[in-house]
């Protein structure tokens, strides 16, 4: 037994000093890898994982991890383990990739196979030819004056409707989840824009709606593709998540479909019968008018993924501001008291330009109180809005720090060097950064963590800066569409709730963003209502 036991000694050793030797190797190269980052101003990496751990145990507060390395350098790389992702943040850059160089950036595979199954091939998910066509098309409807005066029936509507329930809160000292109601608020107003159709989830009582609520499981978990690397495989097998998400779209098709196609009947039957057609100003009615040119080659496939489109940028990104301007206003009083006093003085000039009487308001007195609401709101027009220059900074000056798209990530066709001298390979990912870009001192200034809607203005008129450095609307030939539309919603709720309610945050309640496309609160915003004259 002895004489046998010597030779598997020896080899035991052998291999433990095999072992030990390459654990010495391994160590030392991973010890000499980051040596060498000793002077590197982005995230330090690791072999094989790249930076992927350290964006992770920084996941939930990724924007300001990146307003950090930001605050060092204008561009930031960081290695994982499948692909480079470049943030950028100085407008020279951004200019590069939205304009100068366009072509070379498309929303590419990668985000498309993520946002295929909710946005289809409309035009926020589609490039080329497909994307111009949309985009040509969708820009002539914009320009409607029809659906820009249909658009302010409607925001003012719904916006009355928010101030209903508000006052009830307000007599009954309830608290409210500001964010919730905006949500059903821009959900309600963008389904009768898009669809022409009143959904109700801003009704008094605020019932669930299956479709308001497969819509947002559907954001949700189409968002949570970007973190999940085992979403495919889910897919595949249809369980978790991506069974839930797929159950969420036959919902969200079942509603849509029908819908189009009870609007396709109505137009066929009154053109049937009435030679004095006069079609209605939903985005739907107007885009199936299309469906006649064969040249537009517009299916219903296509229908339902150029409205849903429109929803999904017109309800998440409008409530998210609308929530974080009026949590910027009821910190900042001074800011407040602008806002006040300017939608003091345009009441009393449109009264006084539609020769009426305004009526006289009891706080206490709900039957007073909500005629005066509603009387202010008839005052609201679309060019009467447009003269509330300082309104108008502060939604501004809101998204300048709190941008509806914190990041907006680009695919790399083909290898390219950016003008600051960054090396960008084919395969990568390229994204700007409105959250960072609006926080760096090189781009506002010293104060450039203020809020401060003054910087907008001069000489009491708003002055614009440029969309390369203010990129919440994104910027060159992909420049949002709604741009107008959505600052005339926000200016339509902002003027009437700042103009009749107080607001306070609960005591001790949380207010910060969550991780996903869009930058919602996490925890909503918890809020006390008060009255005002």
């Amino acid at each position: 037994m002895r004489e046998n036991s010597t030779p598997t000694n020896i080899s035991s050793f052998s291999n433990m000093g095999i072992l030990v030797i390459c654990l010495s190797m391994g160590l030392t190269w991973v010890l000499v890898h980051r040596w060498t980052q000793r002077s590197k101003l982005g995230p330090k990496t690791w072999p094989i994982i790249g930076a992927a751990l350290e964006q992770l145990m920084n996941y939930d507060t990724m924007h300001d991890w990146l307003v950090g390395y930001f605050s060092k350098s204008k561009t930031v790389v960081v290695p994982m383990p499948f692909k480079t992702y470049t943030y950028i943040a100085d407008p020279t850059n951004v200019e590069h990739v939205l304009k100068t160089n366009f072509a070379n950036y498309p929303k590419g595979v990668t985000y498309q196979s993520y946002m295929e199954v909710l946005l289809g091939n409309g035009i926020f998910n589609a490039d080329g030819e497909s994307w111009r066509k949309q985009r040509k098309t969708a820009s002539f409807e914009f320009a409607s004056k029809n659906l820009r005066d249909f658009s302010t029936v409607v925001f003012r509507d719904y916006s009355l409707k928010l101030s209903t329930i508000l006052s009830e809160a307000s007599f009954d000292f309830r608290s409210v989840d500001m964010q919730e109601l905006l949500m059903r608020m821009t959900l309600d107003s963008i389904c009768k824009v898009g669809f022409g159709v009143e959904i109700g989830t801003l009704a008094p009582n605020l019932p669930d709606n299956s479709f308001a609520k497969a819509f947002d499981t559907a954001n949700i978990i189409v968002t949570l593709r970007f973190i999940d690397p085992f979403w495919k495989f889910k897919k595949f097998f249809n369980f978790g998540s991506e069974a839930l998400l797929s159950e969420s779209i036959r919902i969200i098709d079942e509603f849509t479909y029908s819908v189009i196609r009870k609007r396709k009947a109505e137009i066929v039957e009154t053109k049937r019968y009435r030679n004095d057609i006069k079609m209605k100003n939903d985005i739907l009615s107007r885009f199936i008018e299309l469906v006649e040119d064969e040249e537009n080659n517009i299916t219903e496939k296509s229908l339902r993924d150029i409205v849903l489109n429109f929803v999904i940028a017109g309800r998440d990104t409008t409530a998210t501001t609308l929530s974080w301007a009026l949590y910027m206003i009821m910190t900042h009083e001074n800011v407040a008291e602008k806002v006040y006093v300017e939608l003091k003085a345009l009441e009393e000039e449109r009264a006084i330009e539609e020769k009426v009487t305004l009526v006289e308001c009891n706080t206490e007195d709900p039957v007073s109180f909500g005629q005066k609401v509603s009387q202010f709101g008839g005052l609201l027009t679309y060019d009467s809005l447009s003269k509330l220059y300082y309104l108008h900074a502060v939604i501004t000056e809101t998204l300048r720090l709190y941008p509806a798209v914190p990041q907006d990530p680009k695919g790399i066709l083909e290898d390219d060097v950016l003008p600051d001298g960054t090396k960008l390979k084919a395969g990568g990912m390229v994204t700007y950064v409105p959250y960072s870009m609006g926080r760096m001192e090189y781009n506002w200034g010293s104060d450039a963590a203020c809020f401060k809607p003054e910087r907008w203005l001069k000489d009491g008129f708003f002055q614009n800066a440029s969309p390369f450095k203010f990129t919440a609307f994104q910027a060159g030939p992909r420049i949002c569409l709604g741009k107008d539309s959505a600052y005339l919603q926000m200016k339509m709720a902002l003027a009437i709730l700042c103009r009749f309610y107080n607001f306070n945050l609960v005591p001790g309640h949380p207010v910060n963003y969550r991780m996903m496309t869009i930058l919602s609160m996490a925890h909503g915003l918890k809020l006390t209502v008060s009255r005002r004259s």
